[in-house]
Formats: structure tokens, sequence, C-alpha cells
């Protein structure tokens, strides 16, 4: 049967963290249309309308360039730790070069605040935030008060009445937008912390379990090994003294190592042996920790042992399935007691496309049919909707021996009758018809 190992599951861990941190980066990376699209247009705009020549627009292509680059540097930088400071003041000079062409045309007003959400992606404090925004905003302000009075000279608000207002909306775009990419930036860290935060718990894990073999094993073989060192040395003192006390003490030695060894095998036994309670707690978290939402249900009572195994090795094979044959989110184990069975259904989501009833039959669900049939049980593993998967084990209870009052009479010995035993027949057929 094909297990699941911790570096499989650390190795599962790691490719969903990379693969959402290229989604995040890529995301980023199509917000970036948002100022090239607006100065592209922007240049081409004023070009048209005679506001600038060709020296200009090509100024003002190369800055868009140079800006799409320091936009990735930044986002980049920014999701794996922080800027440099060089790299915050080059792409701030850009970004007031490219600004400058709000003399001729008003779609760049979109670069400092695609700057911005840029820089903050860094880690910096809430003070360092809003002095950014304040300052990108009072600067972006006054540059486009000044282009608007440019390009519209007849307007009617004054040009000292209006800075305030480009200020106060500079500022609130940019606030607005570092709030956004904050937020962001907030998830991918949780994202990097939950990552940290289950290999340390597996690594806990691990360390806790060599921590209680170790103490097992010194328990059960610290007291044997030494009487067996102990008697041993007294019997090679007394081999020429004394030699029947020391066969005796030899005997003793024997009769040591036996009962160290039967211990092993039992402690040993007690590791490799599967308990559907220890099971289902385990296959649990170690499905939480792939990032499957697990819910199971409680354990019918009175189960017998062999019937528990049984559905043990289910459990630990569905996880199994679940988490190297399928990209599931949730996944529910659900055990019922009734007709005399016991049901085991657990259901995922996430199937791929090449499991189905035309899939070829693994080696782990042919073992557990194996295992069923001795039971006289079965296990079926189909789709279940459209995106699910039902892997159903159905293991009947073995009776319940009759414990009836007419069988207790039946069972106890009766007296002999002082009547002939002509009489005695309808009363033994009577006892028999009631059994």
């Amino acid at each position: 049967m094909t297990v699941a190992t911790t570096a499989d599951l650390e190795a599962q861990d790691t490719r969903r963290l990379e693969r959402y941190r290229r989604v995040t980066y890529r995301s980023f990376l199509c917000a970036a249309l948002g100022f090239i699209a607006p100065g592209l247009a922007g240049t081409a705009a004023a070009y048209d309308d005679g506001h600038i020549g060709v020296p200009v627009a090509v100024l003002a292509v190369v800055g868009l360039g140079l800006m799409s680059w320091f936009y990735m540097r930044l986002v980049r930088a920014g999701l794996e730790g922080g800027a440099s400071r060089r790299e915050l003041v080059a792409s701030g000079a850009v970004t007031a070069a490219l600004s400058l062409m709000l003399f001729a045309q008003p779609l760049f007003s979109v670069v400092p605040v695609f700057w911005v959400s840029a820089v903050v992606l860094s880690p910096m404090s809430r003070r360092r935030i809003a002095e950014l925004c304040l300052g990108t905003g009072a600067a972006a302000g006054i540059i486009g008060s000044a282009g608007t009075k440019h390009l519209y000279p007849d307007g009617d608000l004054p040009w000292y009445a209006l800075v305030p207002i480009m200020v106060a909306v500079y500022t609130g775009m940019c606030g607005l937008i570092a709030f956004v990419n904050r937020y962001q930036r907030r998830m991918w860290d949780l994202h990097q912390e939950t990552h940290a935060a289950r290999d340390a718990l597996a690594r806990l894990a691990v360390t806790e379990e060599r921590l209680r073999f170790s103490r097992d094993l010194h328990d059960l073989l610290g007291h044997s090994l030494s009487l067996i060192a102990v008697k041993s040395e007294l019997a090679m003192r007394l081999a020429d003294a004394d030699p029947a006390r020391a066969g005796a003490e030899m005997a003793d030695v024997q009769r040591a190592a036996r009962d160290a060894l039967r211990e092993v095998r039992a402690a040993v036994h007690g590791y490799r042996a599967v308990e559907l309670d220890a099971e289902l707690a385990g296959v649990r978290a170690v499905l939480e920790a792939a990032g499957v939402r697990c819910d199971a249900g409680a354990v019918p009572d009175g189960l017998p042992p062999e019937v528990r195994s049984v559905l043990a090795w289910v459990i630990r094979e569905g996880a199994t399935n679940v988490i190297k044959h399928s990209e599931a989110r949730h996944c529910a184990v659900a055990l019922t007691a009734y007709g005399g069975s016991v049901v085991l259904e657990m259901r995922n989501d996430g199937v791929r496309g090449d499991a189905g009833p035309g899939a070829a039959a693994g080696s782990g669900l042919t073992g557990l049919a194996e295992r069923a049939v001795v039971l006289g049980g079965e296990i079926t593993a189909d789709r279940h909707g459209r995106d699910g998967f039902l892997l159903r084990a159905v293991v009947p209870l073995p009776r319940p021996e009759p414990d009836g009052p007419s069988a207790a009479t039946a069972a106890e010995p009766r007296p002999e009758p002082a009547e002939p035993a002509e009489p005695a027949e309808p009363a033994a057929a009577a006892g028999r018809s009631g059994r």
C-alpha cells in the first residue's frame, strides 16, 4: 500500500506556496496595465494635439518602459522582503519625471498612484505609509493643478483653489490603493506564516515521536539488559567455584533475554498496529496540514477489533489517495452502523480527470478489497457528482451469541426426574422447542 510520506506532504505544500506566489506576482503585473495603457494613450493623444513633439513622445515612451521595469522590481522585492532605498529613489525620480507629462495630457495622473501601490508592498509602518501617500498626493496635486491650468486656462477655478482639491483627490487615491495592496500583501504573509507553521508542526511531531520511542525503548530494555549484564558477570565469577550456581544464573540470563525479546516484539506490534480512533485523528491532522478541510464523524461503539482494523486501513488509504491523486479542498468521513453492518463513506472534491470507472484500480484499493472480503465486506470507489469521489466500505458485524432465558435454561443440567422417563420426554421436547 502506497503511503504519503512527510516529504511528499512538504513538497506538495511547497508547490502550493510557490503557485500562490506566482499568482500574486502575476496579478500585480496585470495591474501594471493600469498605468501603461493610459500612459501610451496619453502620449499618442498629446502628440496628436500638438502639445508635445517627437523627442518628448519618445522620452515619454522610454520613461513608461523604465517605470514598468521599476514597478516589476518593486513588486518582486516587496514580496520577497523589501525594496532597497536606491530602487525607491530611482523609481521615484522616474515617476516625478513622468508626472510632468500632466502638462500635456491628464491621463498621466495614474502614474504616481501606481508607484505608491508598488512601494507600499515593502515592509513599512502605518505612519510611513501615511507620509508616503500625503507627500505623493501633495506633489502630484500641485503638478496636476498646474497642468490643468496650462491645458485649460479658461477654467472657472483659480489655481490656488484647485490645488487643495487636487491634493485631496490624489492623496485619497493613494491611500485607497495602498490599503488594497497592503491587504493583499498581508494575505501573502499569512500564506508564508502558514507554510512555516506547518513545517514546524511536522518537525515537532517527528521529534515527539522519536522521544516517545526512545522513552519506551529505554523502559522496556533498560532493566532487562542491566539484569542480564549483572547475572552474566556473576555467572562468570562462579563458573569455577560453583558451577551449579553459575548455571542457575545463566538460566536466569536466558529467561531475562527471552522476556526482553517478547516485550520488544509486543512494543513493535503496538507501533505497527492500526487503531481506528488513532488513525482517524491522524488522517484528519494530515489532511488539515495538506490544506484539506476534514470533517470526521464519531466512531460507533462496540465495533469488534478486526472490523476496526479494516476500517482504519480504509481511512488511511483513502487519505493517501486524497492527497496524492486529487486537488481536494474538503473531505468528509462518516461511519454509520445499521442493518448488521458498519458503513464507512469517505467523500472528497477536486477529483482529477483520470479518476473514474475506467481508471485502473491501484494496488492500495485492491489490498483494501482483499482485507474486506476476509470479513465478508466490500469496497467501492467511484466518482460522486461533478468533481467528487466516494470511497465506500461495507463490513458486516458478527452476530451476537444467543442470550435468552430459554437458552440459559436449556444449558443448565436437569435434575434426575423422580417419575419414570416417559413423562419427562414432553418437558424435554418443550425445552428444546423453546431454544
